[in-house]
């Protein structure tokens, strides 16, 4: 990430209540995924599903990315 990016980045990864929030979205939306994964027949669709999965996870690990490339 670019260096100016992660500065501005920096006021939502320092306020708790934001990344709360955040972090509650990524939980229930992987949770619903989960859901359609569980009637999804096609192959390439539980592919596309694991990748989103893989990539709302990442929200978990935001702030220390932003802290690391504002530096």
């Amino acid at each position: 990430m670019d260096k100016e990016f992660c500065r501005a980045m920096l006021l939502l990864v320092n306020d708790k209540k934001q990344m709360d929030l955040l972090n509650e979205y990524t939980l229930n939306k992987i949770a619903m995924i989960h859901r359609q994964m569980e009637t999804t027949r096609e192959h390439n669709r539980i592919l596309e599903m694991q990748g989103a999965i893989s990539e709302l996870r990442r929200f978990r690990t935001l702030r220390d990315e932003v802290i690391k490339g504002a530096e």
